[in-house]
């Protein structure tokens, strides 16, 4: 048996009144997970272990069945093996989000959708004005960058900019729990940053344009080099495997879980993506590769956008251009394959921030005996026969199969 997991990150949702009541995946028009939740088996799976925050690192991280207990050192050291940065001792590694500020306020988490060319030029003008032997600003995707510092201590509270849209960014400037310096580090960067930025020619041509200025970095997540075994080594079930994902973070999970990156032409994050590259390229992974990890970011960002209409597209979108055509291959392959779709964390749009809630999660393949669950969502999951999963479980039961 092959398995693979499509991941719709930050699908789940509440209840929305302009919608009735129902939550976006009950609304939306998903045919074919709906179909794949009647003829399976349905639960809820807790992503996220007490006492960390719910984010996209720690959520995918336990869904493929690590204990974060034993391997969490934050988004920093995934991302800096995504994008091939080979870690020292002594490097601290941190998420670096090139952000919107605006009326003293954090606007967005992503510089108002920045291209990862300008990203790029943006993280490399920084580089050159800030970075010496011990900082070092290194470019990943879109707004998603690296900030390397030697020596520096990863006991430093930094808030993830995402969490906190539209609130007073002044505030939120890091904190030692134990110490000051790499807080005041951190901080100096960041106004540096400030000052820097909005002179650079690419917020100029954005500032004649009327749109939002990149005008602020934010590192967070921090942690040194993390100890992981590959999956190959936690389940003998799976002896190749692939991650195929927009996303730095889950590339460099991937990497230290042992999967082999599929890079897809058109991959975004956003809801531009190129879902039928994604599917393509599962479905080709599959002919000779036993696990596949199909990651789409869309449904989150839209979440932390707030924007309800266009996340439900991208669950329209992840049913029809990625779940349907998997589902019709699968059917034509001469070894079976085990389908598994959820979220990591939902994402509510009238909230705009990860949560720490369970989320729903379908299991089909040629064979399965279904349970109860008629369509796929937050609440029908409710009753499905898996019940309540909690962390590496979800991975453990896929891999009985």
């Amino acid at each position: 048996m092959k398995h693979i997991i499509i991941l719709g990150d930050g699908m789940a949702d509440h209840p929305v009144e302009r919608l009735g009541g129902q939550t976006l995946m009950q609304h939306a028009h998903t045919p074919v997970m709906d179909m794949l939740a009647k003829a399976g088996r349905c639960g809820r799976l807790l992503t996220v272990p007490e006492g960390f925050t719910p984010g996209s690192e720690v959520a995918n991280t336990t869904i493929l069945g690590y204990d974060m207990n034993k391997v969490y050192e934050g988004r920093g050291p995934l991302e800096a093996a995504s994008i091939g940065y080979d870690m020292q001792p002594g490097d601290l590694a941190m998420r670096c989000n090139i952000i919107t500020l605006a009326d003293g306020k954090i606007k967005n988490h992503h510089g108002t959708h920045l291209t990862t060319e300008e990203g790029t030029q943006l993280i490399q003008y920084l580089d050159e004005h800030l970075g010496n032997e011990f900082v070092k600003f290194i470019p990943g995707i879109q707004y998603r960058h690296l900030l390397v510092i030697k020596g520096a201590s990863k006991d430093v509270d930094c808030a993830p900019p995402h969490d906190h849209p539209d609130e007073p960014w002044e505030p939120l400037l890091p904190k030692m729990v134990n110490g000051q310096s790499t807080a005041a580090l951190l901080t100096k960067l960041i106004l540096e940053s400030q000052q820097l930025l909005p002179k650079h020619p690419i917020n100029l041509q954005r500032a004649k344009e009327g749109k939002g200025l990149a005008n602020s970095i934010w590192p967070w997540s921090g942690g040194y080099r993390p100890q992981m075994q590959t999956l190959m080594e936690m389940y003998p079930q799976i002896k190749r495997g692939d991650v195929i994902t927009a996303v730095d973070l889950i590339k460099g999970i991937g990497k230290y879980a042992g999967l082999k990156d599929i890079p897809v032409e058109g991959a975004t994050g956003l809801a531009d993506t190129n879902y039928e590259g994604k599917a393509q390229a599962a479905i080709e992974a599959l002919k000779h590769d036993d696990f596949v990890f199909l990651h789409v970011e869309a449904s989150d960002e839209a979440g932390h956008d707030g924007d309800l209409n266009l996340k439900l597209h991208t669950i329209e979108d992840l049913d029809s251009r990625i779940v349907k055509p998997i589902y019709k291959a699968v059917q034509q392959m001469n070894e079976p394959v085990c389908i598994a779709v959820l979220p990591d964390h939902p994402t509510p749009v009238e909230v705009r921030i990860h949560l720490a809630e369970p989320v729903p999660f379908l299991i089909w393949y040629n064979g399965i005996e279904p349970d109860e669950v008629q369509t796929f969502n937050e609440v029908s999951c409710i009753n499905g026969a898996y019940g309540l999963l909690k962390y590496n479980e979800f991975m453990n039961e896929l891999m009985k199969i």
